[in-house]
């Protein structure tokens, strides 16, 4: 947006402007009852809320050429077709034609100009016919014309048109009936009619203003006609205080009083989008739009602001402004401009004073200019160098001093005087300080306080001649970029970004300024400059989004404190070189980047605004954005979760920004901190049931309503009461399984346990069975063992029977034989060979070597009995010499025995017998 100006001064009527490229060929432009703007564009329909432009297509994508808004009902006329949009559930606009309710066709490329409402009655008025809708009955009459209509217009209870080469007719009863064809108007096409004085005034296209009274003609005399003689004239209105707005082709926009003088014209050398002006209109709090053939502008006629926007660029940044009797001066970055009071002319250039200008100011009637060149003095257009030291900041009253000023510059201070000519002069710079000076304040007769944006704050001791700094020393407190020192009502004020504080010289330190400390915060700093006008005893601040200005109290001592909307991006002053004039009673001049701003305090007043939500849409991850329902609760499913809500307050006035605050009750129940996005965006919600309330701030005006919209998200299906019944007899199922496999586990864990104890018992009877058969083996080894020893015994003793009784029958041998020695001989024989001792032998045999000779019957079984008795004996491991009485056979004989033995196991020569026979 950019800014249109005036190149008025006061008292000349203010304004400021807005443009909006809303694309070209704005033909037609309307209102409705929540004060949105429809703009008939090449595009299709425009809808303007004051935050954002909406378009709407035609179902033919044709240009719409007219648009009225009556009631809920926005009609339009286009090629072809005419109808009317309504707003549907979800806040869009949709067309309905009306062209099907005709009886007549229309004529071929016949196009809708102008829509005019009528009591219950709609007009369409294209080149060749009137169409005249009637509302209540959905009917249509027709007014047709020989020649072409050139423009139809509603002027009181009439309508009238014009009939080129015809005349100017209206309607009554249905029927046009001819008002006047007189030559002077009948071939000049008419723009608009309006009543005046008990006449009517026809408005020319390229003629101006013609006054019908009594049935004659006449040309309106008035100031502006030389101007309006030399322009083409599109479209014009008359605003509600009698002014006139007229729009012309290629000469931008004129406002002519209530009485035809001219009060301003703007073009687009002076900030219009463009300078054929295609439609006027006045809104209901008295804006007037212009549709232009490129862009649709606004010129807030009762804004408390009128921008003087330098569209060329050769004034420049304003740095210092001050008005005398004749002159407004304004001092920028490319020079000193002057420019008489009450005129239309344009700035001039003060001859020599080209480049930095950093002061201006009226000391006892003179005018001081402080340059980056020097100093000067300006007496009208005539600038005249009074030192030619570069870099003067500041000139101040020196306390005492008659006829000398002190200066201050980029390195240090210096004293100019009135010559006895009258002529200021330079009489000597101050030694012994060379730091820039641009902001210094007297607190005694011979102290200055010196500050410097980058080093901190100086306090000065000067000689009473002051020609020399005795010393200077630094005070303790910060410093920042766009710091600033000045005395306001006897107080030396240094405001920087800390905050305000007041110099206390008795202490010889700053301290907090507990009267603007509410004012005067870190949080809105852009600048510490201060500006005190004396004329008026007002002291001007800078915040990031308002200026602020302290009066003296009316019944107390207390300041009073008030502020102005007014953001830093839009009043685009130089941060830390703001500079406001005081013109007259309630009326500044603000130096901006490129021109300045006019505030009237007086046009300041509490509107009642009223926000709106436009519109709500809801999308889903994998969906495209969707409308909601507006007009009532909405119901959403669980993945429609991300929202956003589109909100405006139509308000056209744009150095009044619009901020608004929101919250979503049941997430967000604090509001938001103020914000200028006219739009939110919640994402990913959780299910519940949600109100969203928006309110706005126009400057410091809340507005009147809260918006608020109720909606509620499903739960997800698995919240559900049947997801849950379903949980329930899920659990039930895994549960019931949990516990079947358990039981089934537990029973396998016990059956294991089972195995495994029974193993564990079997092994356990197996260890004893083997314990047990050890013991018993250990009992039989013994029984062996005793066994052994007893076939040991036996068989001992059965040798030593024997050999006994061998021995006894050899000593009954010698003795002389008798019949009864041989009794006693054989007796012994017979107890020599006693089977029984063979039996109790083998008995005894077989206990200690179990199934021994049963395996050698087995293996051999070619023994005989005696075999086997000897095959007994050399197991026991018993020598043949041993072995010799049990057979009761010689030592020889046993050899023999053996032998034989051997051949009968077939033993090899080298084989031990005893060995195998202990092996078997």
């Amino acid at each position: 947006m950019s800014f249109v100006f005036s190149q008025e001064i006061p008292p000349i009527e203010q304004f400021t402007s807005q443009n909006y490229n809303a694309g070209n060929q704005n033909w037609s432009i309307d209102q409705s009852e929540d004060k949105n703007i429809y703009v008939a564009n090449n595009k299709g329909l425009l809808e303007y809320n004051g935050a954002r432009w909406n378009t709407y297509k035609m179902p033919n994508q044709t240009i719409v050429r007219s648009v009225a808004v009556i009631n809920d009902f926005i009609y339009t006329g286009s090629y072809m077709d005419f109808g009317y949009w309504q707003r549907d559930a979800f806040g869009r606009l949709v067309y309905q034609s009306l062209i099907n309710n005709l009886e007549e066709e229309l004529i071929e490329d016949e196009e809708f100009w102008n829509i005019i409402p009528f009591e219950e009655f709609v007009l369409f008025q294209s080149l060749d016919r009137i169409y005249i809708f009637n509302t209540a009955s959905n009917s249509f009459g027709i007014i047709g014309s020989k020649s072409k209509i050139i423009k139809a217009f509603k002027l009181g209870e009439a309508i009238y048109f014009q009939e080129q080469g015809i005349g100017i007719s209206k309607i009554e009863n249905g029927k046009p009936i001819l008002v006047t064809n007189d030559i002077i108007i009948r071939d000049k096409e008419l723009v608009n009619i309006y009543e005046y004085n008990n006449s009517l005034l026809f408005h020319t296209e390229d003629f101006g203003f013609y006054e019908y009274r009594d049935n004659a003609i006449t040309k309106w005399d008035i100031t502006s006609n030389a101007i309006l003689d030399q322009v083409s004239v599109y479209s014009s209105i008359r605003l509600r205080n009698g002014n006139f707005i007229l729009g012309t082709i290629s000469n931008g926009v004129i406002k002519l009083d209530k009485e035809g003088n001219l009060l301003f014209q703007i073009n687009k050398n002076s900030g219009l989008s463009n300078n054929t002006v295609l439609s006027t209109f006045q809104d209901v709090t008295g804006n007037v739009w212009l549709g232009l053939d490129n862009g649709v502008n606004v010129l807030n006629l009762d804004s408390p602001y009128r921008v003087y926007t330098d569209g060329q660029g050769y004034l420049g940044t304003v740095y210092a402004s001050e008005k005398t009797e004749k002159n407004l001066y304004l001092g920028t970055n490319q020079g000193l401009f002057y420019k008489p009071i009450n005129t239309n002319g344009n700035f001039e250039l003060v001859e020599g004073t080209k480049g930095q200008v950093w002061f201006l100011k009226q000391i006892d009637g003179t005018l001081f200019c402080g340059h980056d060149k020097g100093s000067f003095e300006i007496k009208d257009s005539i600038a005249t160098l009074i030192s030619s030291k570069e870099g003067i900041w500041s000139i101040k009253k020196a306390p005492n001093r008659i006829n000398q000023l002190i200066q201050g510059s980029y390195n240090g201070l210096s004293i100019i005087e009135k010559a006895q000519t009258g002529n200021w002069k330079l009489s000597h710079k101050i030694e012994g300080f060379d730091i820039s000076s641009r902001y210094f304040e007297f607190v005694s007769t011979t102290e200055i306080l010196v500050s410097h944006e980058y080093k901190g704050v100086y306090k000065l001791k000067l000689d009473d001649d002051f020609m020399t700094v005795l010393s200077h020393s630094q005070i303790d407190i910060g410093k920042s970029i766009g710091s600033s020192l000045i005395r306001y009502k006897g107080d030396v004020l240094y405001n920087y970004e800390d905050g305000l504080f007041s110099y206390n010289k008795k202490d010889n330190t700053f301290e907090s300024n507990s009267i603007f400390k509410n004012a005067f915060s870190n949080s809105d700093y852009v600048s510490g400059k201060l500006v005190y006008n004396e004329a008026d005893n007002v002291l001007w601040g800078f915040l990031k989004n308002q200026l602020i200005f302290v009066q003296p109290g009316k019944l107390t001592d207390t300041p009073s404190v008030e502020t102005i909307d007014l953001p830093s991006d839009l009043r685009q002053s130089k941060l830390g070189f703001e500079n406001i004039l005081y013109l007259k009673y309630n009326l500044y001049l603000l130096g901006t980047t490129d021109g300045y701003l006019i505030i009237d305090l007086d046009r300041f007043s509490n509107k009642q605004y009223k926000i709106s939500i436009n519109n709500a849409s809801y999308s889903t991850l994998k969906q495209d954005v969707l409308p909601i329902d507006i007009s009532s609760e909405v119901k959403l499913k669980n993945k429609q979760n991300n929202l956003q809500f589109n909100f405006s307050v139509p308000d056209y006035n744009k150095l009044s920004p619009s901020l608004y605050q929101y919250r979503l009750l049941g997430i967000y129940d604090t509001w938001s901190a103020w914000s200028n996005q006219s739009n939110v965006l919640f994402e990913n919600l959780p299910y519940g049931d949600y109100t969203f309330e928006v309110k706005a701030k126009v400057g410091n005006n809340l507005s009147s309503n809260t918006a608020s919209f109720n909606f509620s998200l499903e739960k997800p299906w698995y919240l559900k009461p049947i997801a849950i019944i379903g949980y329930i007899f899920l659990f039930l199922i895994i549960a019931a399984t949990i516990q079947y496999f358990n039981r089934l586990y537990y029973k396998k864990q016990k059956k294991a346990l089972l195995k495994a104890k029974a193993k564990e018992l079997e092994i356990k009877d197996l260890e004893n069975q083997r314990q047990l058969m050890a013991y018993k083996n250990k009992s039989l080894q013994q029984d062996i063992e005793n066994k052994n020893r007893e076939l040991g015994l036996s068989t001992m003793t059965l040798i030593r029977k024997n050999e006994f009784l061998n021995t006894l029958k050899r000593e009954l041998n010698t003795l002389e034989t008798g019949k009864e020695l041989n009794k006693i001989i054989k007796i012994i024989d017979r107890n020599i060979n006693n089977t029984e001792d063979w039996k109790f032998f083998e008995e005894a045999f077989n206990n200690a070597d179990k199934d021994f000779l049963k395996k050698i019957k087995k293996k051999y079984s070619v023994l005989t009995p005696n075999d086997l008795k000897l095959c007994a004996y050399l197991r026991l491991n018993l020598s043949s010499k041993e072995i010799a009485p049990l057979l009761n056979i010689s030592h020889r004989s046993v050899e023999v025995k053996r032998y034989r033995l051997r051949k009968k196991m077939k033993l090899p020569h080298e084989a031990s017998l005893t060995n195998h026979i202990l092996e078997i």
